[in-house]
């Protein structure tokens, strides 16, 4: 692996379009003729996908908040080019042009307009930096730092909102440090705002779509502070937190489907950072070689770049099992990616990842686990599997072809949250994490992990179960459940709180029914929580935040985030949908959340919300 210093590309990058679109466009490739017509296409190759009801697939009326230059970018240049390249000549720029002739509105370039806004030392005063704030992922946000507390959160309301042009998504985890806030965006910006006010310091232009949290450290050349981030093309970034000058880049792995997901963290100088791939999603095409990926942890030196190690979770290389029905070679073993920010361990000098599952046969031990790895040579010191038998790929789904299905057909159970590393009264330590099966596991990190306890809180499900992450205190962990049944007001969701000395529950908040009339609407709570002295925040995917009491469960306020917002800080249309992904950030009185997930059936929606209480 070497590092980069050369100027990065200009383009949009998408790894959603290229996935859904998948089944779809490679029927061209199978001995049918493109019609010249970007309509025409459009109906022969990709609405069976998308207009199915596919929970996967984005809504033609979701693809038309994207540009043409952006679905064109997916096709020639994004990490799934190689779909692009079976289409017949002209077919990509027809289907590009007619899906992105929409909201023009939203294709608005931001520029900066405060340039030389005030830079502090982010050690000085509150901030959240990276995925959870803290090493061991407990996304909890102290007092000093929050300066907000729960009699205030009633208070809170709408300061600003910053749209994110050419995105019908906004999942990029924002971070607070400096005075700035940052966030990544879909069509690849990663933009630094002035804390006060949201004007634009800085945007910096990366490869592709930019999900992970931005990490500030001073870990950069000669101690300076340095923002690092992924995108979903697997590579990692190091910029000038300041100024938004590039200091380096590189790529982790060099699989055409790998992607970077899960945020990075730091610890002594290095950066840990977990690798997965979209093979699930690629698998769903009986012409693609299902799967070869395999997922990674590295440990990278956060001064220039250069690997210190990478260890595979999947010991073993994938070789040639057999051909599916339509001759195309399979391979195994496969999967176990690593979708979320890894778990640092001070006290033992270890790195905890979760892992999800395998994408082909056979099945490993290695998939729906935790595992723990040595801080220094990144040497497997144990795993504990929760599911087994679990390999699964999108070629699965009712209404598919199940030509690459696995014989395992697993319930595609994997892991897409951290494990959070908590300590008890009277010193014993747990790693708990939740997982889409609905169960929450909590296991003892200091006897190779051996299980403590169990809960369930969920039914689980492909969408179901533990999305992206609890959040927990002292004393609870606080899950939220998004049980997800498409869009429709009967999913299950619902926030739960667990005694984390012996999982007991200790509250448990039912879903909230969706708004009448509110089209596409689920109330299933998959966001990440946020959880403060006396709150705890959870998005839904009906576009609510929601704060509640951790001692009883009680709703202390709420926010419905959708909504059109024209006075923009920086003046992109935008508008709010489904709360998904990462959670809200709490920073000196201020709470951060994005609005919109036009993915899995959710609502689509483009922007960053400031919310504050009284005057500033």
């Amino acid at each position: 692996m070497s590092t980069q210093t050369a100027t990065h590309s200009h383009g949009v990058r998408s790894v959603l379009l290229a996935v859904t679109v998948i089944a779809g466009l490679l029927s061209a490739a199978d001995g049918r003729a493109a019609d010249p017509s970007g309509e025409a296409v459009y109906r022969e190759s990709c609405a069976a996908c998308h207009e199915s009801g596919e929970n996967r697939a984005p809504s033609l009326e979701v693809l038309r908040h994207l540009s043409a230059e952006a679905v064109l970018t997916t096709l020639r240049e994004g990490t799934m080019a190689y779909v692009g390249e079976t289409l017949p000549p002209g077919a990509a720029a027809a289907v590009a042009a007619y899906l992105g002739r929409g909201t023009g509105t939203l294709t608005a370039r931001s520029t900066p307009t405060c340039p030389d806004a005030e830079w502090s030392d982010p050690h000085s005063a509150p901030h959240w930096t990276g995925w959870a704030q803290d090493l061991s992922n407990t996304r909890f946000q102290r007092s000093g730092f929050a300066r907000l507390d729960a009699a205030a959160v009633p208070r809170l309301q709408l300061r600003r909102a910053f749209g994110l042009a050419d995105s019908e998504r906004a999942r990029g985890a924002p971070a607070v440090a400096g005075g700035r806030v940052f966030v990544g965006a879909r069509n690849g910006s990663v933009f630094a705002l002035e804390a006060k006010s949201g004007c634009t310091v800085w945007e910096f232009k990366a490869q592709a779509e930019v999900r992970t949290a931005v990490l500030l450290s001073p870990s950069g050349p000669e101690g300076r502070w340095t923002a690092y981030f992924g995108d979903t093309r697997a590579n990692l970034y190091a910029l000038d937190a300041i100024s938004g000058t590039q200091i380096w880049w590189t790529r982790l792995d060099e699989h055409r489907a790998a992607t970077l997901t899960g945020s990075p963290v730091e610890f002594e100088g290095r950066l840990y950072v977990g690798l997965s791939s979209i093979e699930k999603f690629t698998g769903a095409s009986s012409r693609y070689p299902c799967c070869a990926f395999r997922g990674s942890l590295a440990a990278i030196d956060a001064s220039n770049g250069e690997r210190i190690w990478n260890t595979r979770t999947i010991p073993e290389e994938p070789t040639p099992r057999k051909r599916n029905r339509k001759g195309v070679m399979q391979h195994g073993p496969s999967g176990a990616g690593i979708w979320s920010a890894p778990t640092v361990d001070t006290k033992l000098r270890r790195v905890y990842v979760t892992t999800g599952d395998n994408y082909s046969d056979p099945p490993t031990p290695d998939s729906d686990a935790s595992i723990a790895y040595d801080l220094g040579s990144g040497e497997r010191l144990w795993s504990r599997q929760f599911t087994e038998g679990d390999s699964y790929n999108m070629s699965c789904n009712a209404g598919a072809d199940k030509v690459n299905c696995p014989e395992a057909n697993g319930p595609d159970y994997d892991f897409g949250a951290s494990a959070m590393l908590v300590e008890l009264e009277g010193g014993n330590r747990l790693l708990v994490a939740g997982q889409k099966s609905g169960m929450v596991h909590a296991v003892d990190p200091d006897e190779h992990g051996a299980i403590v306890w169990q809960r369930r809180v969920g039914k689980g499900g492909k969408l179901g179960g533990i999305q992206f992450g609890p959040a927990g205190d002292s004393e609870n962990a606080y899950v939220a459940v998004s049980d997800y049944r498409g869009p429709r007001p009967d999913s299950v969701g619902g926030i739960t709180a667990i005694r984390l000395s012996d999982g007991s529950v200790v509250w448990d908040r039912p879903e909230f029914r969706c708004p009448a009339g509110r089209k596409g609407c689920s109330p299933a709570q998959s966001a990440a929580v946020t959880a403060i002295p006396g709150a705890v925040f959870s998005g839904s995917l009906d576009g609510f935040l929601r704060a509640y009491s951790t001692v009883d469960g009680e709703v202390l306020w709420s926010h419905d985030t959708i909504r059109e917002y024209w006075g923009t800080v920086n003046g992109v249309w935008a508008k709010g949908g489904s709360t998904d992904g990462p959670g809200p950030v709490v920073v000196d009185g201020m709470v951060y959340v994005n609005s919109g997930y036009g993915q899995f059936g959710s609502i689509p929606g483009n922007v960053l919300l400031a919310l504050g209480i009284d005057d500033e």
